[in-house]
């Protein structure tokens, strides 16, 4: 089919690709699903109709394999980052095979787009990286040790309000509603509490 070049299938398969990562990064209402699936599909079907290069597509194989280098490894990262764009560059240009043997695809839409989608690729995936190394800024443990008030009585499981919040919380003896209670430890989400004695000005309110 005339309408169906080799740049218009390669920005397909690239296009598709870029979606389905978004859609497995930030899982919703699908509709990023249905995008990338349309894509692909219409990428898969260019590939029927249009020569392919086996070699070319595991070129792609291997700059993915460099480039998850780039992102897990904190050494050499730019180094690996730069040999990625490379061989997914060379990939992209080759990936469609003209009908003298040549490459297909313009050597500068492929260098182009393999640059904004490794790049911005890489920034994503190392922000999503660190986030999820950081540590939590509202951790728990800093309850450990607070004093707070029982809102019910807690025989072995109740509600506590520590912290200017609600929690259910657990204690090893019956503690009666409105008795001040000391944090002192917890399990996930559950707080373990005990009964303190404190002057009545120094219950939580």
């Amino acid at each position: 089919m005339e309408w169906l070049t080799p740049n218009l299938a390669y920005l397909l398969l690239i296009s598709g690709t870029v979606v389905l990562i978004f859609a497995i990064l930030t899982p919703g209402t699908g509709l990023l699903e249905i995008t990338a699936l349309f894509l692909l599909f219409g990428a898969g079907y260019s590939a029927t109709q249009l020569a392919v290069n086996a070699w070319a597509i595991a070129l792609w194989v291997v700059g993915a394999v460099f480039f998850g280098f780039s992102v897990w490894r904190k050494r050499r990262a730019t180094v690996w980052l730069a040999l990625a764009l490379v061989v997914i560059t060379v990939g992209s240009v080759f990936i469609f095979r003209s009908p003298n043997g040549g490459s297909a695809v313009s050597p500068w839409l492929a260098l182009t787009t393999s640059a904004l989608v490794v790049g911005f690729g890489w920034i994503i995936a190392r922000k999503v990286l660190e986030a999820e190394e950081r540590p939590p800024v509202h951790s728990l443990d800093r309850l450990i040790g607070e004093i707070g008030e029982a809102r019910t009585p807690i025989n072995h499981e109740g509600t506590v309000y520590v912290g200017g919040e609600n929690w259910t919380a657990r204690s090893d003896s019956p503690i009666p509603k409105g008795a001040a209670v000391r944090v002192v430890g917890r399990s996930g989400l559950i707080l373990k509490v005990e009964e303190v004695e404190l002057p009545d000005s120094h219950h939580t309110q």
